[in-house]
């Protein structure tokens, strides 16, 4: 599996969608409390290292290459619910 092949898979995995959608709603609640950089970026991390040890590993790759791509895969699916998110709360007012 090439690395353009590992970042597209990660990119419509739904559990990895499903998990930061969860964290971006986690992390707009507790916002007054610890901010909002470091539980994303944390959970961003956290994501990316969860999968690859849980689910079956991908043959022909590295857990760290995994690792590697999913940060990637997960920076920008975040990006874009995060957009959708402002998009969302612009409309409402």
């Amino acid at each position: 599996m090439t690395l353009t092949d590992l970042f597209l898979s990660q990119l419509i995995d739904p559990f990895r969608i499903g998990l930061l959608i969860a964290l971006v709603l986690t992390a707009g609640r507790t916002r007054g409390v610890v901010g909002l950089l470091a539980p994303l970026g944390l959970g961003v991390v956290f994501v990316a290292v969860l999968i690859p040890l849980t689910l079956v590993p991908v043959q022909g790759a590295a857990f760290w290459t995994v690792a590697g791509v999913g940060i990637a895969a997960n920076l920008v699916i975040l990006a874009v619910i995060m957009a959708v998110q402002a998009m969302v709360l612009r409309l409402r007012g």
